[in-house]
């Protein structure tokens, strides 16, 4: 996957990013949010050993009505599994609005975090992720190997 950069607030976690993150000034802090990526960290280490299935940080994201709908929807979809942009849509009241689920996505600044990977294209295809296609098959694999088999 590479490397994460992971930011902050006093409130909670803000963003997190594959690789470079423009804008990111590269301070370090001592305070609450230290605190925050800390943990932010810990759980995402967690999670890549196998070890944590869900995380639970405080979250610090901006975005419209729509898209906090979006991702609020998107953080009940359990580990392992996935749904389709359409089933987002119909689950927040929206089912004509499949293109804006996707565009929402498009903007969670919280990958991983807020599992956007889980969600998918209407015949299974793998389709936009901001750390690549790659990066959702990876994603989608790790959590499908560690995921209780079915009977």
């Amino acid at each position: 996957m590479g490397e994460l950069v992971l930011l902050a607030s006093v409130t909670g976690i803000t963003g997190v990013f594959f690789g470079q993150c423009s804008g990111c000034d590269g301070e370090s802090d001592t305070g609450p949010a230290q605190e925050h990526l800390d943990a932010a960290a810990l759980q995402l280490d967690e999670y890549f050993a196998g070890k944590r299935q869900a995380f639970h940080l405080p979250l610090d994201v901006t975005g419209t009505e729509f898209q906090q709908s979006v991702w609020q929807q998107t953080q009940l979809i359990a580990f392992a599994r996935t749904a389709a942009y359409g089933d987002i849509a119909r689950n927040i009241g929206r089912p004509g609005a499949t293109r804006a689920v996707g565009s929402a996505l498009g903007a969670n600044p919280l990958p991983i975090i807020i599992p956007c990977h889980r969600v998918i294209g209407a015949g299974g295809s793998l389709t936009g992720f901001s750390g690549g296609l790659g990066s959702k098959a990876l994603l989608l694999g790790h959590e499908a190997g560690l995921a209780p088999k079915r009977q």
